[in-house]
């Protein structure tokens, strides 16, 4: 299918990208582009603008501050993969872009694009939730700093305004013992379900609307899966329970 009509910008810097998102009603941001243009294709999403911030100057860096590591909006997911600054301070975070899709995908997708999109099957939210992150949101009004525990609030919806571009992710360093596994009907599909273990804090996703913080002892207390066509409710119960298990034993 082909995408529905729109406005199509493309601004040079950064202001002027948070100034149309601040002036634009329905307006979308185009990063990597890889959850964002099958949605458009399959006409699932109809956004009456897209803001395309792909050259923007500054804002591809990967580097260490504050004892973490900082990926900003532009940074693709296989330079994450590839980078060594990712992976002496989180290698959390390197192995959990190792199992985003295929290395085609990941040469395009960003960090930052799939923290936005908010999918509850995918792994990088669930790291920055496990980790304790944060994300910045810049706007006309300023930067505003939105922790991982208040980020998510539902399938591909999170506390960014529509006039704020995500332009930073952070992630703490991954010390101490570290884990993320998942379940997934073939290699680079969405998982069915995941845990993820960093220092003693368990999230889950796949599982809930959103990744959710589970205890190690009762993973799956309070949780009600939807279930479709790739597993019922009670079998992604069930992958908590050994998905945990795997985690703390790794």
């Amino acid at each position: 299918m082909k995408p529905p009509r729109f406005e199509y910008h493309a601004p040079s810097t950064v202001e002027e990208a948070c100034e149309l998102l601040g002036s634009l009603e329905d307006a979308k941001v185009l990063a990597g582009g890889q959850s964002l243009i099958p949605l458009l294709n399959f006409r699932l999403a109809q956004p009456a603008h897209l803001v395309d911030i792909n050259r923007l100057p500054g804002l591809d860096a990967i580097y260490e501050r504050d004892g973490g590591v900082a990926v900003q909006a532009l940074a693709r997911q296989a330079a994450v993969e590839d980078s060594e600054v990712a992976a002496h301070v989180c290698p959390l975070l390197t192995a959990a872009v190792r199992l985003v899709a295929h290395r085609v995908i990941r040469n395009r997708g960003t960090v930052c694009g799939s923290i936005a999109h908010a999918d509850p099957a995918s792994e990088l939210p669930a790291v920055l939730l496990a980790l304790g992150g944060h994300v910045i949101g810049r706007s006309a009004r300023g930067d505003r700093i939105i922790d991982a525990g208040d980020l998510f609030k539902g399938v591909f919806e999170t506390a960014l305004a529509a006039d704020e571009l995500l332009v930073e992710a952070w992630f703490p360093a991954s010390s101490g013992a570290f884990a993320i596994v998942e379940e997934s009907r073939r290699h680079g599909d969405f998982a069915l379900a995941g845990a993820v273990r960093a220092s003693g804090r368990l999230a889950l996703f796949g599982v809930a609307p959103t990744p959710v913080l589970a205890d190690p002892a009762n993973p799956g207390r309070g949780l009600q899966p939807s279930g479709d066509l790739e597993a019922t409710p009670e079998f992604r119960l069930h992958l908590v329970r050994v998905l945990t298990e795997r985690v703390f034993a790794a």
